[in-house]
Order: structure tokens, then sequence, then C-alpha cells
């Protein structure tokens, strides 16, 4: 019992040491950032806000993660790589949030700031649970392709949670929740090392997050959400993929479920449209809540949700066995497509009646100017 006393209080010290940190280095980043002319100019109709905010505040993040981890941390080669790794990252981020660099460019630094901990580290992707119900193996095996597989991972899930940076603490807030809910797991299965290392990240997120919620005082840039990406990946695969007992591969796709159907969606439609998959627009989840009528805190918190139900999905798979969470994750995605055709019908009747007040009201002003006119 003291134990589990001793694990919970080393997890809310890197919790809260990190997110008081965090909090204290955003406002000497914001004025950094305003020195070296890293500020976001809306420019397009994908953007949300209308005025100048400046970028660069997942420096603030990062500087915070690495100082307490570096207090906490029991380092060996493989967390020293993955730390090499996000801080080519990081510099990568700096560098773009100061002055857009092109996406090949970026595509390929990250391929090598991902080789790192994969090559040099041994962080890869080896086995996975057989999703071939009907095959005798229990496990699938990459072989020399863990890799490639890893690398390929590793940049995905960098670039999906880049890519849902779209609204006022929308992507930090989706990291935070994928923290906790990989933190949950991973005490869960007893990797005590990497649960602190996720609770120094939620915290140093938490931190953030005062000074990035609509309305938003500045921007994690790429700097923080691509090195937010890049940890969440690594630390999946250093804790999520280990757990052959259960359907590894669902657990890390399930947390990261929102960024990584994002981004896949959002290729898939660019290339469909003959366009590259790099080449930005405005049909990401956030836009299309948005286009519906939700305002940027209310698209906020229903994705803020959604990540927060597949993230206790992800819970369940872990505890309850393969049956039981699948059933609950047809009856959760059972009530939300039932729940979402409501909401809609109902948006829909409410918009209707709204058109019909208007006529009503145009009719009733068009027939008073005509009687006015008529008069002598």
């Amino acid at each position: 019992m003291d134990e589990i006393y001793l694990v919970v209080l080393k997890v809310l010290v890197a919790f809260f040491a990190a997110g008081i940190l965090s909090f204290v280095l955003t406002p000497p980043v914001k004025r950094l950032a305003h020195r070296i002319g890293a500020i976001d100019v809306p420019k397009d109709g994908r953007r949300m806000h209308t005025r100048p905010i400046p970028r660069l505040g997942g420096l603030a993040i990062y500087l915070s993660f690495v100082i307490v981890s570096l207090l906490m941390v029991e380092w060996n080669v493989q967390n020293f790589t993955i730390l090499l790794g996000s801080a080519i990252i990081v510099f990568l981020g700096i560098f773009d949030d100061r002055k857009a660099l092109g996406a090949k460019f970026k595509f390929g630094i990250q391929l090598l700031a991902a080789a790192i901990p994969v090559i040099f580290g041994n962080l890869r992707i080896e086995l996975i649970t057989n999703p071939n119900l009907l095959s005798d193996k229990l496990y699938l095996n990459f072989g020399v392709f863990s890799i490639p597989i890893t690398i390929i991972w590793i940049v995905a899930i960098t670039n999906a949670v880049n890519l849902l940076d779209g609204l006022d603490g929308l992507a930090v807030g989706v990291s935070a929740i994928a923290c906790m809910t990989m933190l949950a797991v991973s005490l869960l299965i007893g990797e005590v090392p990497i649960a602190i290392v996720l609770a120094i990240l939620a915290g140093a997120c938490v931190g953030f997050m005062p000074f990035n919620l609509n309305p938003a005082s500045i921007f994690m840039g790429d700097t923080g959400s691509t090195f937010l990406g890049f940890m969440l990946a690594t630390l999946s695969i250093q804790g999520m993929f280990k757990v052959y007992a259960i359907i590894s591969f669902a657990v890390p796709f399930l947390i990261l479920g929102l960024p990584i159907f994002d981004t896949a969606f959002a290729f898939t439609r660019r290339i469909l449209s003959g366009r590259s998959p790099f080449s930005p627009d405005r049909g990401h989840v956030h836009h299309r809540l948005i286009d519906m009528g939700f305002n940027q805190k209310q698209t906020v918190a229903i994705l803020y949700i959604i990540s927060t139900i597949l993230g206790l999905l992800a819970v369940v798979l872990t505890t309850s066995g393969e049956l039981r969470a699948i059933i609950m994750v047809l009856a959760v995605l059972v009530t939300v497509i039932v729940g979402s055709m409501i909401y809609l019908s109902m948006e829909k009747r409410k918009m209707k009646m709204h058109e019909r007040q208007m006529r009503e009201e145009m009719n009733k002003e068009e027939q008073t100017k005509t009687d006015s006119d008529e008069k002598p």
C-alpha cells in the first residue's frame, strides 16, 4: 500500500511541477515570440482568429517538460534518443513558426527525428495482437519491417496532432486528455516510469492551457503541436504496444483516435480531389463543426468529449477484456450516431423556423412599406 501511495505522489508532483513551470514560462515565451517575429497573421478563411497572435507557445511546454524530466525521470539510452529526436522537432517548429517552411523539407526532418529513437534507441513496434480472429497465431511479428512501421507511426501522429491545431485550446487539450488516458493505462499495466513521463507532459499542457483557451493570447504553433505529437507517438510505443495480453494496437488507436481520424479523412479527401495530401484546406472536423453553427468554445468542448470517450474506451479495453470493450464501443457509437441525428434534426428544424420567421418579418416590412407608399 505504501508503494502505491509513493507512485501516486510521484505522479502528482510531476504533474503539478510541470504545470506550474509551464504557466510561469509562457509569458516570457510570448515576449520572445513578439521579439523574433513569430506571429500568426490571419490571411485566409482557414484561420478562426481575426487579429495577429504570437505563436511559439509550445516552447514553454517543451522547456517545462525537459526541466522536470531531467529531475524526475530515470534516463536510459532509449529515453535520451527520444529527447534528442524531440529537440530536433522543436527546433524545426521554432523556425517554422518564425517563417513558414516547405512541407517536404519539414517531412524530411521529421523522418530524421523519428529515426533516431527507432534506430539508436531500439524503440520499435515489433508485435501486435493478430486482428485475424480465424488465425492460430496470437500475435503478428513485423520483423525487419518494424523499423519503417515505427517511423511511419511517429511521423503520422506528429503531423496528426499538428493538423488538429486549428482552434483555440483544441490540440493542447486533446493532447492533455490523451496523456491522462495513457497515464491511467500505464499505471494499470505497471509501467510506472512511463506514467511519470506522461504526468509531466500532461502537466505541461495544462499549465499552458489558460493562455491558449478561447480567446487565446498565444498559440502553441508548430513548436508545440509537433512536439506533443512526437511525444505521444513515442510514449505510446513505449507503453501501449507492449500490452500483448489485449488488442494492443487498439489501445493507442483509441486514445489518439481523434487526430488519427481527422488526418486520415483530410488526406483521403485531398487525394480524391486530385490535390496534394499536404495542401491546406478548410475541411477538418473542427471546421465542419464551425460551419454547422457551433462557436469555437462549443466545438472544442465537443471534441474534448469525443476524446474523453475514446480514452475511457481504451481504459475499458485494458481492464475488461476484448468482448466487453467491443460491446461498449458499439454501444457508444450507436448512442453517438443516434444522438447526433436527433441533434441535427432539431437544429434543422430550428433553422427552418428561423427562416420562416425571417420571411414573415420581411413580408410584414414590405407590406408596411407598400401601405405607406399608397397613402396620399
